[in-house]
């Protein structure tokens, strides 16, 4: 027996043909579990997951990775494998929020395969209910499934990491190419994705040391990351995306997101970090503890923003659920593990459904369309000439995407000047855009937000449309006068016109107002 021989004991004290009954009823109420979910929140597209979708719709069209298409490229989006695969399905034709869905919703359904089928393995069937239990009955699972971004798909990567992990320490054969490619497929889903897959590659490759194979795949990867990386430097001017020069280093941000993670994943947490007590669990322990430190250590440094139910949070929530499962067998008595697991899953079940930030996401999506949508195609069909197509506005995603109008983030994630210091007034007022879009709490403007001089921005505009997107959350459309009322037709006729279909007159973010939704869909 290997020091991390955690399969051990379930063969032991499993008869070697027993029934799969139970193991497939648990399955199956997982799957109606996750596809319900699913379900539940498949309305929900957040404004980020437009700014890499406009990426992707520049890149289909062969004008490359790029925010505008006149001027010096900008790298706004930090998940460059999303955008590629994003701009596939451009050129596929399919919708990019349906297309990203269905990706989420395939590589969801195989995170939960995994979890139950390396939970069963390790840990039997307990680690199967805990693993996949814990994953399915949170509920901010599915809301990072239908977010749009690379949420998803980057825990699942992480995941088969660990998993793979798990099969070396355990001395199991782990195809030679595997690692390295996830290794490239996570760093480039997300630039901190090469250091949560790090403790496991390293551990990997020290293992195949004398492995040519392994080598060569290694050498490969590596070959493929730098060039990656040279010809981001050289075709965005920058050492890092954008977006870092924007968020990173808020440590007191960071602070705070940490001990707010640990309090809702605190039972995965502790039970994860038990395996370290026990000798034979110790290194894989050690293992999923180092990769999901690694993943966490940059979020810590940073505070992200826009981090919505947890989301920076659920890249490694997957591996803090596997290790939970893990710890079913032999850490415990039976009775204690079976008090542990319950415990486990029902607080992150809870915390999950009693997560603050809930009720507004979950009325996000029809918010986001009878405001930010409806902007950005009422824009698309304005009577504007093309060389006066051009917009300012700080939420940076719905609205430029489906307009198509040259763009101006005055927030500074897609635009470098700002990022890098600039005034954002001072951008805004030299670039003098046809329209400005500022974000109010109501539908008369405050004198600052976001860093910009709102009276100052627009002064000498016309105010054509005020929309509210949700209480306290409204979206005001200056226009220079020459083209005002052009853009308020067909703005505010696509209001109109998505108003009835999402949720009309109601602003408010509750909890009921996303039930009655759902019991709209379900009983017309």
């Amino acid at each position: 027996m290997t020091a991390s021989a955690i399969t051990e004991p379930a063969r032991e004290t499993e008869p070697r043909r027993s029934s799969n009954r139970p193991l497939l009823a648990i399955s199956a109420g997982l799957a109606v579990v996750f596809l319900v979910g699913t379900w539940a929140a498949w309305f929900f597209t957040v404004d980020d997951a437009y700014i890499s979708f406009r990426y992707a719709k520049n890149l289909a069209e062969g004008h490359g990775p790029v925010w505008n298409l006149i001027g010096q490229p900008v790298e706004g989006f930090t998940n460059f494998a999303w955008v590629v695969w994003s701009a596939f399905g451009t050129l596929l034709g399919i919708a990019l929020p349906l297309f990203t869905k269905l990706t989420a919703l395939v590589l969801g359904a195989a995170t939960l395969y995994q979890l139950v089928s390396a939970g069963k393995r390790h840990a039997g069937l307990g680690g199967a209910i805990v693993a996949g239990g814990a994953f399915a009955l949170f509920v901010p699972t599915y809301f990072h499934l239908t977010s749009g971004l690379e949420t998803t798909a980057f825990a699942a990567v992480l995941l088969r990491v660990a998993v793979l992990g798990l099969r070396v320490l355990d001395r199991n054969p782990v195809r030679a190419w595997e690692l390295p490619a996830l290794l490239l497929l996570a760093g480039t889903l997300r630039p901190e994705g090469v250091l949560a897959a790090l403790p496991v590659f390293a551990v990997w490759i020290w293992h195949e040391r004398r492995s040519a194979p392994a080598r060569w795949y290694t050498a490969a990867a590596f070959v493929l990351g730098a060039g990656y990386f040279v010809w981001r430097w050289q075709f965005y001017g920058h050492l890092l995306p954008n977006t870092f020069y924007v968020k990173f280093g808020h440590l007191d941000a960071g602070y705070l997101w940490s001990v707010h993670t640990a309090k809702v994943l605190a039972p995965l947490i502790l039970l994860t970090l038990a395996l370290i007590a026990r000798r034979t669990t110790r290194a894989a322990g050690i293992l999923l503890t180092a990769t999901v430190a690694a993943t966490y250590v940059t979020y810590a440094a940073s505070g992200p923003t826009m981090d919505y139910l947890g989301r920076f949070a659920m890249h490694a929530f997957p591996v803090l659920c596997l290790g939970a499962g893990i710890a079913m067998k032999g850490l415990l008595l039976r009775s204690a593990a079976a008090l542990a697991g319950t415990v486990a899953v029902a607080w992150t079940a809870i915390a999950g459904a009693t997560a603050p930030d809930l009720a507004a996401t979950a009325n996000y999506g029809p918010d986001l369309q009878r405001s930010h949508v409806a902007i950005g195609k009422g824009l698309a069909t304005a009577a504007v000439p093309p060389g006066h197509r051009t917009l300012a506005v700080s939420d940076a995603g719905a609205i430029p995407y489906y307009s198509g109008w040259e763009a101006i983030d005055y927030i500074g994630l897609n635009d470098a000047a700002i990022a890098h210091g600039a005034d954002p007034t001072a951008v805004v007022t030299a670039a003098r855009p046809t329209v400005v879009i500022i974000t109010a709490f109501g539908d008369t403007v405050q004198s600052e937000r976001y860093g910009l001089r709102n009276l100052e921005a627009t002064s000498g505009y016309v105010k054509a449309v005020s929309v509210a997107s949700r209480e306290g959350y409204w979206e005001n459309v200056f226009v220079l006068p020459p083209y005002a009322d052009a853009v308020r037709a067909t703005v505010t006729a696509e209001i109109d016109r998505a108003r009835p279909a999402n949720d009309p007159g109601q602003l408010q973010d509750t909890i009921p107002r996303w039930l009655a939704r759902l019991e709209r869909q379900l009983f017309g």
